[in-house]
């Protein structure tokens, strides 16, 4: 994928990814509006966050020459009261970009961001045949609990440290912000 967006570079010089920055709250926000429209606030995932931040030390973007072409949403979160891991989502991509790799870049580069960073597991709620590619399945009903309605076949999970899966289990909440800061 990386080819895909160096080739999308060379032809739209200046399309950069990079960690989203406070400066980028309002575009992105414009940016979910348009995508997902006002249903968006009544999904689970949106439960969850609630008052925690409208982003964390992981979310990125996509932009050229500062029109924002895609965003992805991290939420630092505990399951059963066990940190370590994190909510992937909402990924949104500008209409007029997609199809051109900016989505599946911004979930690889933000995968490996939080590798590094010792995340063990991220979940999202989400179509498997999309995400599947990027190591998620499905969760065993009941094993991570949302707040409120959800699909359970749509809970995904991605283990970034193998066998983590088995140390997250119950309900979904945002983390406390993490020790140095890190939520804008």
């Amino acid at each position: 994928m990386t080819t895909h967006v160096q080739n999308t570079r060379t032809l739209q010089s200046a399309i950069i990814t990079r960690l989203a920055s406070p400066f980028d709250v309002s575009a992105i926000s414009a940016l979910q509006a348009r995508v997902f429209g006002p249903g968006r606030f009544a999904r689970s995932a949106y439960r969850v966050r609630e008052g925690h931040g409208v982003m964390s030390r992981f979310c990125r973007v996509a932009d050229r020459n500062g029109r924002l072409l895609a965003s992805l949403r991290i939420t630092e979160v505990a399951i059963g009261g066990t940190r370590g891991a994190a909510l992937l989502g909402p990924v949104s991509v500008d209409p007029d970009f997609r199809g051109q790799g900016f989505g599946t870049q911004l979930i690889s580069e933000t995968l490996a961001d939080m590798t590094s960073a010792g995340i063990a597991l991220v979940v999202l709620v989400g179509d498997e045949p999309y995400y599947g590619r990027f190591g998620f399945h499905p969760v065993q009903r009941g094993h991570i609990v949302f707040p409120g309605p959800v699909n359970p076949q749509r809970i995904l999970a991605a283990e970034l440290i193998p066998g983590a899966l088995a140390n997250f289990h119950g309900l979904i909440t945002a983390a406390p912000e993490p020790a140095g800061g890190g939520q804008f």
